[in-house]
């Protein structure tokens, strides 16, 4: 079975308050862009299940691979499962805020549900998703969804029509560190709540939509605010820092993909970077 995890963005990211076990609440839409890995699952005719990684470099051993918690959760859930031989080419950047490694776990669950025949339902897997990571139950729903609490309560949200917009993502050589980025916040709680300024068009977001954690991220990586810069400079209705950083992503109007890969290509030469529709 091969599937393809894809990244995420966020549209705006209020953290709203500090909770007693130190954790965040939060208020953030995501939706999902078209920026894939790729995943095989295959049953095993060895005795363990085995993870191999290719593509960008992931600096953590194979046991500590969100993609293995994901196995592991699964298969403490279920009682047990068939030995699998799993491989996963790498394609998003990591450290970015763009949930590669918690669609890559997500999609795991997801991908290990089908091919054993196992008949989770979709709010039980994002249970165990959240036993992984923040991120993770929205890419089992994998739909545009307002998620608050720490990320991992999801209800549909009503955004202003997307068709005809052109997305890029811009990926900068630094990497943000996300539990530093929390411990330089203060929360605060908007006067309008996020459901309802993301429900206006998108040419009124940049003055409405906000990333909390640009406040404390750009002041000790001005590479980040160079690229949103730069990216509003470039034509974006559009931009914004995605999660934590460090990626940054813009919308565009009137403008096809190929000419946009252009432009962002010329911007921010040699930066990972994807352009797509929306």
């Amino acid at each position: 079975m091969i599937l393809f995890p894809h990244a995420k963005i966020n549209l705006g990211l209020d953290i709203v308050a500090r909770r007693t076990d130190g954790y965040h609440d939060i208020e953030t839409v995501m939706i999902p862009t078209g920026w894939e890995d790729v995943l095989e699952l295959t049953p095993s005719d060895k005795k363990r299940t085995s993870l191999s990684v290719s593509g960008r470099t992931v600096q953590c051993p194979p046991e500590k691979n969100l993609v293995m918690k994901a196995f592991r959760a699964m298969e403490a859930a279920t009682g047990g499962l068939p030995p699998t031989d799993i491989h996963l080419h790498k394609i998003i950047p990591d450290g970015a805020g763009l949930g590669g490694g918690s669609a890559d776990a997500a999609f795991t669950l997801r991908g290990l549900n089908e091919l054993y025949n196992i008949g989770m339902t979709e709010s039980r897997l994002r249970r165990i998703a959240a036993s992984i990571g923040a991120d993770c139950p929205f890419f089992i729903a994998d739909r545009p969804m307002l998620c608050t609490g720490t990320g991992t309560d999801m209800n549909p949200v009503g955004l202003p029509d997307l068709s005809g917009l052109a997305l890029a993502i811009v990926k900068p050589p630094v990497s943000v560190n996300t539990a530093a980025a929390y411990s330089r916040v203060t929360p605060h709680r908007p006067e309008v709540p996020l459901a309802e300024r993301i429900a206006a068009p998108v040419d009124q977001w940049q003055d409405s939509i906000v990333n909390d954690f640009e406040q404390s991220v750009f002041p000790q990586f001005p590479e980040i605010a160079g690229v949103k810069k730069l990216m509003l400079g470039a034509g974006a209705v559009y931009a914004a820092m995605s999660g934590s950083g460090s990626a940054v992503f813009g919308l565009f109007e009137g403008m096809t993909t190929d000419i946009l890969s252009d432009r962002m290509n010329h911007t921010f030469p040699g930066y990972p970077l994807y352009c797509s529709s929306l």
